[in-house]
């Protein structure tokens, strides 16, 4: 006899239904899609990139910026504080070695170095005057000494006069020890002040020596004041282009602040920048390679900055050619950092099919059929990768991606 389904029992099959239903759609988009990929086994010629297997030289390298900066860069400081008078010379104009190119107002400099003469002078007529006071107190302790020397004379001719009487019982023992007491006062009071003409003698020289310096330092301040109002006319010190220049007629200047930029335009470098992540790679003397637009020229790292800034290490590349009409002052250009090299091995132009990996499969053009082959990868760089195995200098590899076609094992190349 039949009964009734509950309602939970008739969800329960209506669900079951349903997700049969749901697999075998999905079932057959699958099969729909792997029909049309089994379908799809030929490719446009046009479509593709394809460079010839070679034998040659592969570099590995680090890619890094660059920035084309003249090899030779003067900097022009101000020599003294003042204020920015003329300027004869603008900016991109090229001057010789001993042109003038800006002047400074000196009155406020030439002010100071009278006042430093006059302090120099006086300090040399201090000297003096302390050389005649030291030579009077000197001349009047050795008086005194003199003096001394002969209250000491007196003293044992007055000793000696005293023995005699009290010997001839003339005298008294009392009178004779009060003359060597004498005498011997006298002599301590001469050594003291024998003492004291020796001290004064070491603090003269020391006064001396010390007015001495002090005068030498002011000198010395005045000479090289005098020297800086010398250099205040603004000229060139060798041949150059200048680049910059302080164009604020009217502006005060402090000592040492830049007021000419003077570059030589027929040699020129390479300052590079790096992440702080290959410092242990970046070494002084490695090889660069420097991309200028569809050019490569090549140059060598020869100082490596100390100080990391933001993660990024700054160096120093001098070019092989130094004066190549590709350079512009202050152009950005690529840089490669060669850390390997390997000589006459097979290689192959760079491209999207090589994912970077050291095995992956590529396909090789025979007779209008790409032909899928698995190779191990060597060294790469921008321009080059090597292939170790499984081709042969001359055969054509396809640089485009295929990744879509990866499971083919041939393609069909359409003219």
């Amino acid at each position: 006899m039949d009964r009734e389904l509950t309602p939970q029992e008739i969800r329960r099959k209506r669900n079951k239904w349903i997700i049969i239903g749901a697999v075998c759609i999905i079932g057959f988009l699958a099969a729909i899609w792997l029909l049309r990929i089994s379908l799809n086994t030929s490719v446009e010629k046009s479509a593709i990139t394809t460079a010839i297997v070679e034998t040659g030289d592969v570099e590995n390298t680090i890619s890094a910026s660059g920035e084309i900066v003249p090899e030779f860069e003067q900097e022009i400081t101000s020599p003294i504080n003042a204020v920015v008078k003329n300027v004869l010379i603008d900016a991109g104009t090229k001057v010789n070695a001993g042109q003038a190119i800006l002047e400074l107002d000196k009155e406020y400099s030439q002010i100071e170095l009278e006042k430093l003469k006059y302090e120099l002078e006086l300090k040399k007529n201090n000297i003096t005057k302390i050389k005649l006071q030291l030579d009077k107190s000197y001349y009047d302790l050795k008086a005194n000494d003199s003096i001394k020397q002969l209250r000491i004379n007196s003293y044992q001719a007055a000793l000696q006069d005293a023995k005699r009487l009290y010997k001839a019982g003339g005298g008294t023992r009392e009178e004779v020890e009060q003359a060597e007491l004498n005498l011997k006062v006298a002599t301590l009071e001469k050594r003291q002040l024998e003492n004291e003409i020796s001290n004064k003698q070491q603090t003269m020289r020391t006064d001396m020596r010390e007015s001495e310096i002090n005068a030498a330092i002011e000198g010395q301040s005045y000479a090289e004041l005098e020297k800086k109002l010398q250099h205040a006319n603004i000229m060139a010190s060798r041949s150059g282009v200048v680049t910059w220049v302080n164009k604020n007629i009217g502006a005060t200047v402090n000592e040492g602040t830049t007021l000419v930029r003077i570059a030589d335009l027929s040699s020129y470098k390479v300052t590079g920048t790096i992440s702080d992540n290959y410092a242990g790679e970046l070494k002084s003397g490695m090889p660069v390679i420097v991309r200028i637009n569809d050019s490569t020229l090549r140059g060598t790292v020869v100082a490596i900055r100390p100080a990391v800034q933001n993660g990024i290490i700054t160096f120093d590349v001098q070019m092989d050619n130094r004066s190549s009409k590709l350079y512009r002052p202050n152009m950005k250009t690529d840089i490669f950092l060669v850390t390997d090299a390997h000589n006459n091995v097979l290689r192959v132009a760079n491209g999207p099919a090589f994912k970077g990996g050291n095995s992956q499969d590529i396909f090789v053009v025979k007779n209008g059929v790409a032909e899928r082959r698995s190779v191990n990868i060597g060294m790469s760089n921008f321009d080059y990768v090597e292939i170790k195995n499984n081709v042969k200098a001359g055969e054509q590899v396809i640089t485009s991606d295929l990744s879509d076609f990866k499971h083919l094992k041939t393609i069909s190349i359409k003219e």
